[in-house]
């Protein structure tokens, strides 16, 4: 039915089309071949992969693809796909230069940090304001009512007082139980920071679990698409594997690394620049990486990207991961931001 369709709509056109446009003689045989030449022109290509026979598809089946649209009267013209550039040309190391601006290329992270000596408690009331009257609504937390008791019975639980059942976070006014809370600190990174979980306002300074590693960064003299009038900043992450602590999800037990080091890029541009200077402060609160189950392949136990993207394509956009992307530096401010690191950060950051 629907090689019928299409016949009907495109063959009178088509076949017109291709009529000669004289008898056959030698001066009318070349404007016969001129209108087939400038029909073929006008046709927009279709790309067909694996034309060089490179993979396990054979070349044969581009052949295929051209007769089944020619049984449709809808001709084909075959071009090769783009290909996927990774990385820049070969760079020698006298063409690599500092970034602008900063004074160092290089930034390592070691053990886990030192946490300051606050019980859970004492760090949750540091964020809270007490509630006299608790609204007739639900903890969001438990979905228990706020009047009550906390539904948390987890082991831990500190007693407290009538009056100190219920606080509100102090920023974002949302209320909650206070045992609830401590309970949610306490599965979390344990740091000294209190994030809420309804509007997710960051409370302190949040830090992450990323493994010991080094982040090395600077100017390579080769322009990303859609940044044509400045050079690419490359930035290279290298997390080797090991043993989980006890910020980790399995203590005790060894993590992999995969693909390892890790090339991103960004523009030489001043907005480039704060981009970077915002992700050496998330390097060093631990929040570029995380250990957990990686969604492409599954695996679990393994240094996974932490909800802030990288560009990991150089020349090209073929995963989405590439340039040009012209809202890619807003998005990882954003990113940023939501992991409690905004635009002042970059100020103390050399």
């Amino acid at each position: 039915i629907l090689f019928l369709l299409l016949r009907s709509l495109f063959a009178p056109v088509l076949f017109t089309s291709l009529q000669p446009l004289t008898p056959p003689t030698c001066l009318g045989e070349e404007s016969s071949r001129l209108s087939v030449f400038v029909f073929c022109c006008s046709v927009p290509t279709v790309p067909v992969k694996n034309l060089n026979g490179s993979s396990p598809v054979h070349p044969a089946l581009a052949g295929i693809t051209g007769i089944l649209m020619s049984a449709a009267a809808l001709p084909v013209c075959l071009t090769r796909p783009p290909k996927l550039v990774l990385h820049p040309p070969p760079v020698s190391k006298s063409d690599i230069k500092p970034v602008p601006g900063f004074n160092h290329c290089c930034r390592k992270t070691t053990k886990k940090q030192t946490r300051k000596g606050k019980t859970p408690e004492e760090v949750v009331k540091k964020y809270l304001q007490k509630v006299k009257s608790p609204p007739e609504e639900d903890c969001t937390i438990c979905m228990e009512p706020l009047g009550g008791a906390s539904g948390y019975k987890g082991p831990g639980v500190t007693p407290v007082s009538r009056a100190e059942s219920v606080g509100r976070l102090a920023q974002c006014g949302h209320q909650y139980h206070f045992q609830c809370l401590v309970a949610m600190y306490n599965n979390g990174n344990k740091d000294g920071s209190l994030q809420c979980p309804t509007c997710k306002t960051i409370y302190g300074v949040k830090t992450g679990n990323q493994p010991a590693g080094k982040m090395e960064f600077h100017v390579i003299p080769h322009s990303l698409p859609g940044h044509p009038d400045c050079k690419a900043i490359r930035i290279i992450y290298n997390i080797p594997p090991g043993i989980q602590g006890p910020e980790h999800p399995n203590p005790g037990k060894p993590f992999t690394a995969r693909g390892f080091p890790r090339h991103c890029y960004l523009p030489d541009s001043e907005r480039g620049r704060k981009v970077l200077r915002l992700l050496l402060v998330a390097w060093d609160r631990r929040l570029i990486f995380s250990v957990g189950t990686s969604s492409t392949t599954g695996e679990s136990d393994t240094v996974i990207w932490n909800e802030v993207h990288h560009k990991t394509e150089f020349g090209s956009n073929l995963t989405g991961h590439g340039f040009p992307d012209p809202g890619h530096l807003d998005n990882v401010l954003e990113e940023l931001r939501a992991q409690g690191i905004t635009e002042e950060d970059a100020q103390t950051e050399k």
